[in-house]
Order: structure tokens, then sequence, then C-alpha cells
């Protein structure tokens, strides 16, 4: 059963194609990488599938549900931890995912739960904004994942991120695979290789070649 499927799903900004005809189908609990350089359409691509902007033609099928009639539907049952990570920097750990519980109408005793999934009980109390980039980025995946979502979209995870850090991210991305349908969008070749049970190479908007790391290789 697919999780996600796009039909000729397109993007255009004036005289620019940002995404051009996406046709691509993702299993659901798999982790499929999107792989390509800065413009390739990877952010693209996720925001048109999150409901944060709509297609300029085509359609995507997120959980069945059409990104462009039922958008809030499909924003029920996804997490997004954006490229920038969205957090609120004067807040503590902790108030970052009470409020994200707040908005969800979860039960704030989904904040130990959470914490515990991803070790973030030794930070609760520390100011978010005072957080390194690798723990300010495991907290932006944790308020995406408070929902309990069926599909999690992760865009550039490790961007800016020191080796160490990565590797740490990296190790916590794995014991998500298969809980949850993921899909990551990264300009690292070696990350897609690590991380991905598929992955499909971006260029120009267009989706060049789609298949495991090996078939690829």
């Amino acid at each position: 059963m697919n999780a996600i499927q796009t039909v000729n799903l397109t993007k255009k900004y004036k005289d620019v194609v940002a995404v051009d005809n996406l046709n691509l189908q993702i299993v659901k609990g798999e982790l499929f990488a999107l792989l390509g350089v800065n413009g390739a359409g990877k952010t693209t691509t996720v925001k048109m599938l999150s409901g944060l902007t709509k297609p300029t033609a085509g359609d995507g099928f997120v959980g069945g549900y059409s990104v462009t009639n039922d958008a809030n539907k499909v924003k029920n049952i996804i997490g997004v931890s954006p490229q920038e990570t969205a957090i609120a920097p004067n807040l503590t750990v902790k108030e970052n995912l009470e409020l994200m519980c707040g908005i969800y109408g979860l039960p704030y005793d989904n904040v130990q739960s959470i914490s515990e999934k991803m070790h973030l009980q030794s930070i609760l109390s520390k100011k978010a904004g005072k957080l390194s980039g690798g723990w300010q980025r495991r907290l932006s995946i944790a308020m995406a994942l408070l929902s309990q979502p069926q599909i999690l979209f992760l865009d550039e995870p490790t961007l800016g991120l020191d080796v160490i850090a990565r590797s740490e991210l990296w190790d916590l991305i794995r014991t998500l695979k298969g809980k949850v349908t993921i899909i990551l969008t990264t300009h690292y070749m070696e990350e897609a290789e690590a991380l991905s049970d598929r992955i499909g190479i971006m260029k120009d908007g267009k989706l060049l070649v789609m298949g495991t790391a090996g078939e690829l290789m």
C-alpha cells in the first residue's frame, strides 16, 4: 500500500519550474530519501505534500488524501521537521513540547513519553535557543512526532551539523524506521545510502531515477 503517491505534481514560480511533473510512489513504512543539490526541488516537494503550498498542476495523495482537495486531512496524519529548525528559542525544551501538545490538543503526559523516546530528559529545563544544532534538530523531530503521525517529513535533518551530531541523528532516525513512513530530503549521498530503503534523485525539479542504493550504483 502506498503511503504517498504523486501524479504529475508540478510547482511553478513565475518562469521557474521548481517541481516538474513529479511521479513517485512511497510504500507505507519505508524510509524514502529525496537526494539532490540545493535548488533541485526537494523542499518544494515536501511543502506541497505537507499542505504548505499548493501545486500549480497535478496532485499528490498522502495517506489516500489529496493535497489539493483534502489538505486539512493530510495535515492530521503527518509530522514535519522543516529545514529551518522550528523551535521557540526562548522557551525550554519542555515548554516547546508542551506548546505542541496544546496545539494538537494532546495530554501533557505525552511530553514525558516523547522525551524518553528521544533521550531529551537531561535537557528538558534548558532554553531551546542555547542548545547545540544537533540537540535542536532532535527537539524539532520530537515536536513533529508528538502527534504520532503516520508519515514524517524530515527536510535536510543533518544540514550544518558536525560529524558526531550527524552520526547520532542517523542512529535516532534508524530507530524510527518501520514505525512510521519517513520522507527524508538530503544532498548528502552517504546519508541517503546509509538510511534509506529507496532513493529518488532530483535535479532541476525532475525525478531522474529511483531505486535502492544498490540498484542505483
